[in-house]
């Protein structure tokens, strides 16, 4: 690919995420609050509600049947509140297709919304690798691949993720894939980072997500080794020139990483 061509689209990414800087998800009659998305945050900073971002909740999402079904099934789980944010989601499924995403690798599946989202998004030889190690929260989701009829697209590896990162780039695969997802154990953050910068290729993007940590962001904890492992990366990406980045506070925060 041209070098002005990925240069285009890494500015064209930061656009879009200007435009869904206050973006957040609506869940449906079945839940009696927004669980997720920019207002979840702002209740945790103890800020009030904002009319015009409710707003924006209920004209911005557009979900695929079938992520609506998983959604709502994910919900039933008493961990369900782990799901990646729906705007978020469409957000990143949004910008895979605007570089023209055709391998995607996701780190920490959950029950695999993201995971069928992004498959969606890619065209029908795309693949989506995906790195769990909880094989039952995925159980939830295979079903609904199937019938979303994603299937072939998703490699999932149940195992370390950081097992199947090192196995990818002894297989050759540095620099080809477009789009990396990181939402997993936050203590290993920065060396998924570093093995994705390997993995995805030149103007491609790193996602990473609960970049804020609920605001504790705001609250240094020495102690606290999510926190440390938040801090630690947030400033080490400000400061890296191997990428562009853009930090949104959409949901728990997350850091969108151009590779240059």
């Amino acid at each position: 690919m041209p070098a002005f061509s990925i240069s285009k689209q890494a500015l064209a990414g930061t656009a879009v995420l200007g435009a869904a800087f206050a973006a957040g998800v609506f869940i449906g009659k079945k839940c009696t609050a927004l669980h997720f998305g920019t207002k979840k945050l702002r209740k945790t900073l103890g800020e009030k509600d904002d009319p015009l971002t409710d707003y924006v909740l209920r004209h911005s999402l557009r979900e695929h049947p079938m992520l609506k079904k998983l959604k709502l099934r994910t919900m039933e789980e008493p961990e369900g509140m782990m799901m990646v944010c729906c705007d978020q989601a469409q957000l990143m499924a949004n910008l895979a297709k605007l570089i023209s995403a055709k391998k995607v690798i996701e780190i920490g599946v959950f029950t695999g919304y993201n995971t069928l989202n992004m498959a969606l998004a890619l065209p029908d030889d795309g693949k989506v690798v995906g790195c769990e190690v909880n094989n039952d929260y995925v159980s939830i989701g295979i079903p609904f691949w199937k019938e979303a009829g994603v299937e072939h697209k998703i490699d999932l590896r149940i195992k370390p993720a950081v097992e199947t990162l090192d196995e990818l780039l002894a297989a050759g695969e540095a620099g080809t894939y477009d789009f990396a997802f990181i939402d997993a154990d936050k203590k290993s953050y920065n060396e998924y980072y570093e093995k994705c910068i390997r993995l995805v290729r030149k103007g491609g993007i790193i996602a990473i997500d609960n970049v804020l940590l609920n605001g504790k962001v705001l609250k240094p904890n020495k102690k606290d080794m999510d926190w440390q492992a938040i801090q630690h990366l947030n400033e080490k990406i400000l400061r890296d020139a191997r990428v562009n980045i853009s930090m949104i506070t959409m949901a728990d925060g997350i850091t969108f990483a151009f590779k240059l």
